[in-house]
Formats: structure tokens, C-alpha cells, sequence
């Protein structure tokens, strides 16, 4: 009995003192190659950098300045880090290759898609609006690049935004991430650009996926004119979920909500990818899909989703939380989408309570 007490005492100790996992769902970081090589390009960066821009790039892990990003314009006015109008042509090569280092690889996604929201940016910088383009973009190191301890990674300008935490040689948390996009699509030449065409059609082909029934379960009678966890919402989590729980969907549907989350997925590095992957994959009957407006919307039919201004889709489990959202165009007439991904226990790497 004595012994008994023993292991439950250290068992608690060891909980609260965070090596032992209350949620055994959760896939365990291990030292990477990606985080490993995201430190050596960051060195390579700094070393071409003044001393005055190696102060404006590398400031203090904080939580205030770790929750200093935003989607909106402004540049680094109202974001930590260097512009990248204000470095050489190869001083802003390295710092693109930390980032597409940091970044996934598939087509249209990670470092592809952060290249082309920024274009979009260029679209209406060449209509004669100030302050838009990729120049306005940034990239911050909030503590010092390190294999062993740990700091954190900002890239991102007007409708984009991600943080990556590295800890102990390896990539520990990705978001909050925030993608969005105005025009949403455009066309440079002969060719056509669409940035988030394949986020928005995988959260409609979720929401098509779902019988009548259940998309009148999933349906919210709030309307939502934006995402509900953007900018300044850290920690703002609803104490409870809302929608239908994916466990009763069909096995097809069910496979649906994987799919929606993957354009989301594929903007982060490998290795991280793999392990939120399996986390979600095991909460996935936890999980809830939830929806507002839509008023067209049929089961059996993508198209009819995700259309119009206030159309909104939400994925939330245990950890992955994915919104949606249609905003007003600003500069075209299309609707435009506003997207977060967020991690209940992740953002941030949790390194702080909100």
C-alpha cells in the first residue's frame, strides 16, 4: 500500500511537472531535420545582417511580442521584425529561404502559397494603393536562434501571419497561422492565380458531404462576419463546441474532415505535419464541424457553399481548431476568405496561460 502511494504521488508530481502526457492522443515532438536546418539558414541570415537590423530582427521571447502579428496592412509598423523592403536583394534571398524551410512543400500551400498571398498583395499595390506588396512583409526572431533552447519564428504581412516554435531541436507549434486573401483570385497574363481556392474547396466538399439532416444539425443560427480566433483572440477558445460531432458521420465524411484540414496542414514543415496529422486523426470522433449562412448550400453539392460575404465553416476538436470565412471584396468584387488554424494546446507552443 505504502508502495502504491509512492507511485501515485510521483505520478502526480511527474504530471505537473509536465513529463508525463494527460492526453495520450498527443504525438510527442523529437529533434528534426527541418528545425535543424531552419537554425542554420537563420545564422547564415544573421551573419549578413548590420548589428542595427540584427536588433530589429531578433528581440526578447515574450508573449506580448510572441501575440504581435495581425493581418492587416502596415508592415512592420505594427509588427515585430524586418521589412523586406529594407534589405538587399541577398539579404532577402536567405531570409525566403528560412521561410521556405520553416514551410511545407506542396504545390499551392506552404511556401508556394506564402509567395503568392503575397502577389495578391502586389495586385493591389499596382492599382495605385500604398503600403501593399510582398516589400511590406516581415520576418522576426522573438529569443536567439538555438538547437537546444527555445525560440520562435515570424514570418507575414497583410492577410498573413504564422509563428513557429522551435524547442530542444525541434519544430514544437506552428500557430496560430492566418491565410487570407484580396483579389482571392487574379490573373497575371495567360496566367490565373487562385491562392486559396484549394482551402476553400475542401471545407465545401466537407460541408456537401454532410446528408440534410446533418448540415440542419451543424447549422449555426449566429452570423459571423469574420474569423472568430483572429488577431488579438489568443486564448479565446468557446467553452463549449457547437455543430455535429464527427462521430456521427459516415466513414466517408469523416475522411472528408481530415481531408478539409490538410491545405492547412501542408503550410507547416514535415515533421510537424506528421505529428498533428496522427494527433488529429486519433481525436477525430471528438471532433465537431459547425457552419453559418450558406443559405444556398445543398448536400451532395460543393459549388453551393462557401459562396457569399458571411458564409462561414468551423473544424473543432480537441486540438485542431480551422475557421473559414467569406469577407466583403475590398479590391475586386469576389467575396474574399479570411482563415485561421489554431491548436487548443499548441499556440505558442503553450509556453504561456491566456
Amino acid at each position: 500500500m505504502k508502495n502504491l502511494l509512492t507511485c501515485l504521488l510521483l505520478a502526480v508530481a511527474l504530471t505537473t511537472a509536465g513529463f508525463i502526457s494527460v492526453n495520450r492522443n498527443v504525438v510527442k515532438p523529437k529533434p528534426s531535420t527541418a528545425a535543424a536546418q531552419v537554425f542554420r539558414l537563420a545564422n547564415a541570415f544573421k551573419a549578413m545582417l548590420s548589428a542595427e537590423q540584427i536588433g530589429r530582427l531578433e528581440i526578447p521571447l515574450s508573449k506580448a511580442a510572441a501575440t504581435k502579428w495581425t493581418n492587416i496592412p502596415g508592415g512592420a509598423s505594427n509588427r515585430n521584425g524586418l521589412q523586406f523592403s529594407t534589405l538587399t536583394p541577398e539579404q532577402l534571398t536567405a531570409a525566403k529561404a528560412i521561410i521556405k524551410a520553416a514551410s511545407g512543400t506542396t504545390v499551392n500551400e506552404g511556401y508556394d502559397e506564402f509567395l503568392k498571398i503575397g502577389q495578391a498583395d502586389s495586385v493591389i499595390g499596382a492599382s495605385g494603393k500604398k503600403g501593399y506588396g510582398p516589400g511590406e512583409y516581415i520576418i522576426a526572431f522573438l529569443g536567439t536562434p538555438s538547437e537546444t533552447e527555445t525560440w520562435m519564428l515570424q514570418f507575414g504581412g497583410h492577410h498573413y501571419a504564422q509563428n513557429v516554435v522551435y524547442s530542444k531541436g525541434s519544430t514544437a507549434s506552428a500557430t496560430p497561422i492566418f491565410l487570407g486573401g484580396d483579389p482571392r483570385e487574379w490573373t497575371t497574363g495567360t496566367l490565373k492565380y487562385q491562392p486559396m481556392a484549394q482551402e476553400r474547396a475542401a471545407m465545401a466538399a466537407l460541408l456537401a458531404s454532410l446528408t440534410e439532416a446533418q448540415l440542419a444539425k451543424a447549422k449555426l443560427t449566429d452570423k459571423f462576419p469574420d474569423v472568430v480566433l483572429g488577431t488579438t483572440k489568443d486564448g479565446q477558445f468557446p467553452a463549449e463546441k457547437s455543430g455535429i460531432r464527427v462521430s456521427e458521420l459516415s466513414t466517408a465524411a469523416r475522411a472528408g474532415v481530415i481531408k478539409a484540414m490538410m491545405p492547412w496542414l501542408d503550410d507547416i514543415d514535415a515533421d510537424l505535419k506528421a505529428r498533428l496529422l496522427k494527433t488529429y486523426t486519433k481525436e477525430l470522433a471528438d471532433t465537431y464541424v459547425c457552419y453559418a449562412g450558406n443559405p444556398e448550400g445543398k448536400s451532395g453539392n460543393a459549388d453551393s457553399f462557401l459562396q457569399e460575404v458571411s458564409d462561414y465553416v468551423r473544424i473543432d476538436g480537441p486540438g485542431v481548431w480551422i475557421e473559414f470565412s467569406c469577407q466583403p471584396g475590398v479590391f475586386s468584387k469576389l467575396a474574399h476568405y479570411h482563415t485561421v488554424f489554431r491548436d487548443h494546446r499548441l499556440d505558442y507552443a503553450n509556453l504561456w496561460d491566456f
